[in-house]
C-alpha cells in the first residue's frame, strides 16, 4: 500500500502574520518607557506647564480675545506627531535594518513590509492617543474649547500624522545606522518644532515669516488645526500643503528605503 503523504504544517496567511507582528511590536513598544514618555506624555506635560503661566490664561486683544494657551493645544497635538515620527520611529527601523532583522525576515512568511507597517501603525496610534490626551487636559484643566469643526480637525490631524510618519520614514531611509538616524532626526526635529509653533505660535509670527512657515507641513497643519479649533473649516491651501508634503515624503520614503 502506498505510504500516506505526511501533511505539511499549515502556513499562516500573510494577514495573520501581519497581525502577529503588530502584537509583538506593540509589546516591545510598551516596554520602552522613554518612547512612551516623549510621544504620549511629554506634549501634555509641556501644554500643562504653559497653561500654568498666568499670562497665558488671560485673553489678549492681539489674539482677538483668545488666550495663548488656546493656541498651544493644537501645537501640543502637532508636537506628539513630531515626537513619534522623528524621535521614536527612525531609530527602531534603522536598528532593525542595521542588525539584519529585515533581511532575515525576507526569507520567512512575514515580509519586512509587515514590520514597517506595524511600526507606522503603532507610532501613529501613539501620536493620536497623545493628541487626544492634550485636547482633554487642555479642556478640563484650562477651559480650552474642543474643536468647533470636528470633521475639519480630523482631516488636518490625519494629514499631519501621515506627514510626520512619512518624514520619519525618510529619515530611516537615508540613515545607515541608528546613530546616523538619531543625528538626522534631531537635525529635522528642531526646525519641525519651530514651524509647528512650539517657540512662537504660527498665528503670532510676523507676516513674511508666517507665510514661509505655512509652506512647511507642520506650519500649514498648525494653521489648519487652529482654524478647526475656532469652528471654521481649515483653509484648503493649508490642507493642500500638508497633503502635498504627505504625498512627496511618502514617495521619497518608498523610493529610498532599503531592507538591508
Amino acid at each position: 500500500m502506498p505510504t500516506p503523504a505526511t501533511p505539511h504544517p499549515a502556513v499562516p496567511p500573510r494577514s495573520a502574520a501581519a497581525v502577529a507582528v503588530v502584537r509583538a511590536e506593540a509589546r516591545l513598544f510598551l516596554r520602552e518607557p522613554g518612547s512612551l514618555f516623549w510621544v504620549v506624555l511629554f506634549p501634555t506635560v509641556l501644554t500643562t506647564i504653559l497653561g500654568l503661566i498666568p499670562s497665558y490664561r488671560e485673553p489678549s486683544d492681539e489674539l482677538g480675545g483668545r488666550r495663548v494657551i488656546d493656541l498651544y493645544v493644537p501645537i501640543g497635538v502637532l508636537l506628539a506627531m513630531i515626537m513619534s515620527g522623528l524621535q521614536a520611529m527612525p531609530p527602531v527601523l534603522t536598528g532593525y535594518r542595521e542588525r539584519g532583522i529585515l533581511r532575515r525576515m525576507s526569507a520567512t512568511p512575514v515580509r519586512p513590509a509587515s514590520l514597517l507597517g506595524a511600526q507606522i501603525v503603532l507610532h501613529g496610534a501613539a501620536a493620536l492617543c497623545s493628541a487626544v490626551l492634550v485636547i482633554v487636559v487642555g479642556r478640563t484643566a484650562f477651559g480650552v474649547k474642543p474643536p468647533g469643526q470636528l470633521a475639519g480637525y480630523a482631516v488636518a490631524l490625519v494629514l499631519a500624522t501621515v506627514s510626520a510618519l512619512a518624514l520619519g520614514a525618510v529619515v530611516s531611509a537615508v540613515s545607515r545606522t541608528q546613530k546616523i538616524a538619531g543625528a538626522v532626526g534631531s537635525a529635522a526635529f528642531f526646525p519641525a518644532m519651530f514651524t509647528a509653533g512650539v517657540w512662537m505660535p504660527v498665528q503670532t509670527m510676523p507676516g513674511t515669516l508666517r507665510h514661509l512657515v505655512e509652506l512647511t507641513p507642520f506650519g500649514a497643519a498648525s494653521q489648519a488645526l487652529d482654524q478647526a479649533m475656532r469652528g471654521d473649516w481649515p483653509g484648503w491651501g493649508h490642507l493642500g500643503v500638508t497633503a502635498l508634503w504627505a504625498v512627496v515624503l511618502t514617495a521619497g520614503a518608498a523610493r529610498w528605503f532599503r531592507w538591508e
